[in-house]
């Protein structure tokens, strides 16, 4: 039996993924299982947060990665797909210009999404039934470019925001004192009426904290275990951090601003913990394409 394949593209402003998962027929959606995964650092966020605008040489090393995207999805016969673009792309001046001009010579179509959307993306993906207990969440992820935080309540998305806050823009010193303020003092608003909310963290440096940490499978990653990680790699200068704990480049330099600001938004929603399920934005994307797919083929 063949199995029903569904394909995300995820343009970040550290690296650029694709994510292929399938379910076989007769199955849901929530028996999606990932089929390929390949992650490419082609940081973009380092052209739009310093330059204003991404370079054509990180244009047409786009380009050509997009063009092998399209040769796996064929490979692996993808019957739906979609490519989203998040803080770098909307950020530069010649984003527009540049989906346009992929689009045009490989016939991938690229979504710009804003954060509210990309917020959107990852509830879509029923992240709260794989952690199965019932409660407030925060579902906090933190990318290259931009931070988003969605707020569940009783299983239902209640609010959904986005910050300027991000690793690569960090790292640049590209981000602005007020918006670090605006997200500290939503965080403390949300403590107060949301007393008992629990954190869901997401993004590739999270996951590696949490694999660092040696927390068990299936348990919360405790603060003092993040704020052990943190010191620890803090210790160490990038290359040594690479060498130690076995990090890429591309992760290495973005994974300590990762962590502190994780910290500091656990210290503001006085969250002793944070529920790391490794699920993000092309989970959500694929997610949404197959329930869309079964819809019409049912």
């Amino acid at each position: 039996m063949e199995q029903i394949n569904f394909a995300a593209i995820d343009i970040g402003s550290n690296a650029v993924r694709l994510l292929i998962k399938g379910i076989y027929k007769g199955e849901t959606a929530k028996e999606l299982k990932k089929t390929f995964i390949v992650r490419v650092p082609l940081r973009l966020g380092q052209d739009t947060f310093t330059l204003g605008r991404i370079s054509n040489d990180k244009t047409e090393r786009l380009l050509r990665l997009i063009t092998a995207f399209k040769q796996m999805m064929q490979v692996y016969r993808v019957v739906s797909y979609r490519a989203c673009a998040t803080s770098a792309m909307r950020e530069a001046l010649n984003g527009k210009e540049i989906t346009h001009y992929i689009s045009k010579q490989t016939g991938i179509n690229i979504d710009i999404i804003n954060g509210k959307e990309e917020a959107r993306i990852v509830y879509d993906s029923h992240i709260v039934d794989l952690l199965n207990r019932p409660g407030d969440y925060l579902y906090v992820d933190v990318g290259g470019g931009s931070t988003e935080t969605s707020l569940i309540h009783d299983c239902k998305l209640k609010d959904s925001r986005s910050y300027d806050i991000g690793t690569v823009r960090i790292l640049n010193n590209k981000v602005k004192k007020e918006e670090i303020l605006r997200l500290y003092s939503d965080l403390k608003l949300l403590a107060a009426e949301y007393p008992d909310v629990s954190i869901i963290g997401s993004g590739g440096n999270i996951n590696k904290i949490y694999k660092l940490s040696g927390t068990k499978k299936g348990d919360p990653l405790s603060i003092k275990d993040l704020y052990q990680v943190l010191k620890m790699l803090q210790a160490l200068p990038v290359k040594e951090r690479m060498k130690q704990y076995d990090l890429r480049a591309d992760r290495a330099d973005v994974i300590v601003p990762a962590a502190e600001l994780f910290l500091q938004i656990t210290r503001h929603l006085n969250c002793q913990c944070i529920w790391v399920p490794t699920i993000g934005i092309a989970d959500g994307i694929i997610y949404t394409l197959c329930s869309n797919y079964l819809n019409t083929h049912n």
